[in-house]
């Protein structure tokens, strides 16, 4: 099998190591991929000008390829799945049509409150004054959301009013913060509880769950600090028990697919569902439209099964027919970042300690935000990378993981010291 690769994140990174392990893969192209990725056995980096996919399908049908892999939502957002379906290329994502489950938070809140999926009470709000309005009459605590993508930072979850407020200002005000993101904000209430990350294979018919994970989206210890694309994450998580899971399943991935074919937007690929867990009730946060990063990083070691044929069966049908298994062990990601990430920051500094930490056991160092310049690969990102381990439980997983951040260096390097610690608190 011959596989495209769209992205060069952690995301895509782990996308790669897991798709090499098949025995089916013979070669992977990935556009543009990082040093990581090129590092892969089977993998090759090319680079495709992404902002036209007619010229992506050209690529795909030169290299004979059998199926695309698309990382980056925006990508998807922008139809890359139905430029390669009028070729009769398979590609392992939702349509443009489908994506806007992402691509627009009213759209995607509209739709579960048609099809009485669980969330969280909402308002669309098309300009400024009515926004402010809307705060002013519910108060705080509340969620400000950008309606379109935002890099996973468009939301602001504001604890007084005078922060949605400024939220309010700096999205649809003259900062425009998000560009045209922001043209348009979701106000939603706060739901109190804890998030878990519920991702799942679909065909549009059928429907196979992950294992359940949990981000840290915050920049800081203790969920302190400004939200960022993710800190680092753990699986499984503990919060979302077996009876949730299945709840989760039944009330909200199920009829979500369901409401999307009834709509006549088929959704295949991967669905994340955020989650909100209260007691024993289960709301979605939001949908995304592809693996979440750094959840894909923690998730795919525990897959025990062939991602390229669970894939390529996503996109072609007959999910059904083949066996997803999962190891019965856990996994912790401790991301790496630059400092001042997710602010202003600086780039462009020698890492050293990659190979000492992927030599660890049961260790994988997945890159974010690297590049190769003279000869050495340095950083070149925000998320720079997700450092993964694997152990018999989340304790183990958890020490192997900064034992492994440990040895690695870069200047202004930050991360969380505190990854998991919900898990091991429980």
């Amino acid at each position: 099998m011959q596989i495209l690769l769209i992205g060069s994140g952690g995301r895509e990174h782990a996308l790669a190591w897991k798709l090499a392990q098949s025995t089916q893969v013979e070669k992977i192209y990935a556009a543009p991929g990082n040093p990581g990725i090129a590092a892969v056995e089977k993998c090759e980096c090319v680079e495709l000008n992404l902002n036209d996919l007619d010229s992506v399908a050209d690529f795909a049908e030169e290299h004979g390829i059998d199926l695309t892999v698309v990382g980056p939502e925006a990508t998807l957002v922008a139809g890359i799945a139905d430029v390669f379906a009028t070729r009769g290329l398979a590609v392992f994502g939702p349509s443009k049509a489908a994506a806007e489950l992402e691509g627009s938070k009213a759209f995607a809140k509209n739709i579960m409150a048609k099809y009485n999926i669980p969330t969280a009470f909402f308002k669309v709000c098309e300009d400024l004054e009515t926004a402010k309005a809307y705060v002013k009459e519910k108060g705080a605590p509340i969620v400000i959301k950008a309606d379109g993508l935002a890099a996973g930072k468009g939301v602001v979850v504001a604890m007084t009013e005078a922060e949605a407020l400024e939220a309010i200002d700096e999205m649809m005000g003259e900062q425009h913060k998000f560009g045209g993101a922001g043209a348009r904000v979701v106000i939603e209430e706060f739901m109190q509880g804890e998030e878990a990350s519920l991702l799942a294979f679909t065909d549009g018919e059928h429907i196979v769950p992950m294992i359940a994970s949990q981000d840290h989206k915050r920049a800081f210890d203790g969920d302190k600090g400004p939200n960022t694309g993710g800190m680092g994450t753990y699986a499984p998580a503990p919060v979302l028990t077996d009876i949730l899971r299945l709840r989760a399943v039944e009330k909200i991935l199920k009829p979500i697919v369901a409401a999307m074919k009834a709509e006549g937007r088929t959704y295949k690929g991967c669905l994340y569902a955020g989650l909100m867990v209260c007691g024993d009730e289960v709301k979605v946060v939001e949908f995304n439209c592809r693996f979440g990063d750094p959840e894909t990083q923690v998730v795919l070691p525990l897959l025990d099964g062939d991602l390229a044929e669970i894939m390529l069966a996503c996109a072609t049908g007959g999910l059904d027919k083949v066996d997803v298994a999962w190891k019965d062990c856990a996994a912790v990601c401790v991301v790496l970042a630059s400092g001042g990430y997710p602010e202003s920051y600086k780039q462009g500094y020698p890492i050293s300690g990659l190979d000492k930490a992927a030599a660890m056991p049961e260790t994988v160092v997945f890159h974010a935000g690297t590049k190769m310049a003279d000869g050495e690969v340095v950083t070149a990102g925000g998320r720079v990378l997700g450092v993964t381990a694997t152990g018999k439980d989340i304790a183990e997983a958890q020490e192997r993981a900064y034992k492994a951040a440990g040895v690695i260096s870069f200047t202004d390097m930050q991360y969380r010291k505190d990854i998991a610690w919900r898990a091991l608190k429980k």
